[in-house]
């Protein structure tokens, strides 16, 4: 009884997505609310997976040329105020400190919802010649933004993230640091998180405010919905006019800086859920697990079961993130717990493997039952997680490119918005109005105008004027 109803408790993915993707936060234990609304509470179980994201995302950064930070939490609101686009952007999401101790402060200090204005502040005085560029500056922390509506991991009034924010002497080298971020994020997601993304610019209506350009990696969940999943800014030097943030170049003029921002947020663990979950729990894509392998003895009880199971997770640890389930669980149940959390590999053996010298994998993301020879047990596993990792990522990129879709008119896009969850490709004259009218008449945005274009037609798929651009269109969380 007790190994059905754990998987009972969690509602079909077909049948209700959202309740579906709220029950596997909870059941496997990724998080749990506060007593503050919208702010969650991270279990060990999901800031596993956050560390993992962590650790491998700061390694890449590292090995561009990244050093680490730390900025004050709170920002003066005089300092907020000095990039017009930027306080605009961010004015509705404020969340603000006005008493410190039992006094009234003299000035407002905001929460940071992102850091430009810190860091803008801080280059200011920092940076005073050519020889001080560039900047490659991050930091790993958390914003507050008081969103209306929330779902953990998702859209949270307080999520942990990543912020690059750097400085350049000239455009060309802001630019391609923002492009190169990009593509450490694009990487990672395919290479890591299993997950293949769309590349490409957004709209100036969906550009982050007070930049000149943003960049985004979209990503399409099981349900059709897309899925931003990391940006990257170049601000030109309008952040550096706005806080006078100046370099003596080597021709002895006093120049303006280029800056870039870029970030990703704990929004990847639930892509993750999104992406490869299933009406059992969590599918996790090996390169992420906090546990790679779960060892479970069956009839634990019997003589030299457990010992051997001990052995063998001794020697798996050394060569993936092994744990040995030794509770007093039933081995149902363990297998239930296992496939809920999404532990990639589980290996049980009980009395009669080990009297066959095997063992028996059980693979999380299709269910398959391999024996393997005890002897050969690290050199199968490691290759099992390599299959599945590849594997993972092409059933995830079948799914996406099987719905992805294009539109040459308004009659066809309709139609397929309409019925067929998805990215639509379709051509655009480039004017806000198109954009807004296809938000206002199906509520869905333009997600990015890709690196990669094609010419669909010639004509916007709105208003029929000539086109500019190929759009990646959808609905998104």
């Amino acid at each position: 009884m007790a190994d059905k109803k754990l998987v009972e408790q969690i509602t079909s993915r077909d049948e209700d997505f959202a309740q579906w993707y709220t029950d596997i936060v909870k059941k496997a234990e990724l998080m749990d609310y506060s007593s503050v609304k919208g702010f969650m509470v991270i279990k060990p179980a999901g800031y596993a997976i956050w560390e993992n994201i962590q650790h491998e995302l700061d390694r890449r950064f590292k090995e561009t040329g990244v050093e680490n930070v730390y900025m004050p939490v709170l920002i003066p609101e005089s300092l907020l105020q000095k990039e017009a686009d930027h306080v605009e952007g961010f004015a509705a999401e404020a969340a603000w400190v006005t008493m410190g101790g039992g006094d009234v402060l003299p000035e407002r200090l905001c929460f940071r919802p992102t850091s430009e204005t810190m860091f803008c502040d801080f280059y200011s005085r920092d940076i005073r010649s050519y020889r001080d560029l560039p900047r490659v500056y991050n930091q790993w922390c958390s914003v507050i933004r008081w969103e209306k509506e929330t779902r953990p991991f998702l859209r949270s009034r307080e999520f942990l993230w990543q912020e690059g924010h750097t400085a350049h002497a000239t455009a060309e080298e802001a630019e391609e640091r923002t492009i190169q971020m990009l593509n450490v994020y694009a990487d990672f997601c395919e290479e890591v998180l299993a997950i293949p993304v769309v590349k490409g610019r957004k709209t100036d209506k969906e550009k982050f405010a007070g930049a000149i350009a943003t960049y985004t990696i979209e990503a399409l969940m099981h349900d059709g919905k897309a899925l931003q999943s990391g940006t990257s800014h170049n601000f030109g030097d309008g952040f550096a006019k706005a806080f006078g943030v100046t370099f003596t170049d080597r021709d002895n003029q006093v120049k303006y800086c280029h800056q870039t921002s870029w970030g990703v947020t704990t929004r990847l663990i639930g892509a993750i859920i999104m992406v490869h979950g299933d009406d059992s729990g969590l599918v996790l894509p090996p390169a992420i697990a906090p546990t790679e392998v779960m060892v479970i003895p069956i009839a634990a009880h019997k003589d030299g079961v457990l010992e051997k199971a001990k052995e063998v997770a001794e020697r798996l640890g050394k060569v993936a993130r092994t744990k040995l389930d030794d509770s007093d669980k039933s081995p149902g149940f363990k297998f239930a717990e296992a496939e809920m959390r999404g532990i990639p590999v589980r290996v049980e053996l009980g009395p009669k493997d080990i009297e066959a010298g095997k063992v028996v994998l059980v693979r999380r993301d299709t269910r398959e039952k391999i024996e393997v020879a005890l002897d050969d047990v690290e050199t199968e596993v490691t290759a099992l997680l390599q299959k599945i990792q590849k594997e993972m990522l092409e059933r995830a990129r079948a799914h996406r490119d099987a719905h992805t879709y294009t539109a040459k008119n308004y009659d066809e896009f309709k139609e397929i918005i309409e019925t067929k969850p998805g990215f639509i490709k379709a051509m655009w004259c480039g004017d806000q109005a198109c954009e807004d009218k296809i938000k206002e008449d199906f509520a869905a945005t333009s997600r990015c105008m890709p690196f990669t274009q094609e010419e669909i037609s010639d004509v916007c798929v709105c208003c029929g004027k000539p086109a500019k651009k190929m759009v990646y269109w959808g609905r998104a969380y």
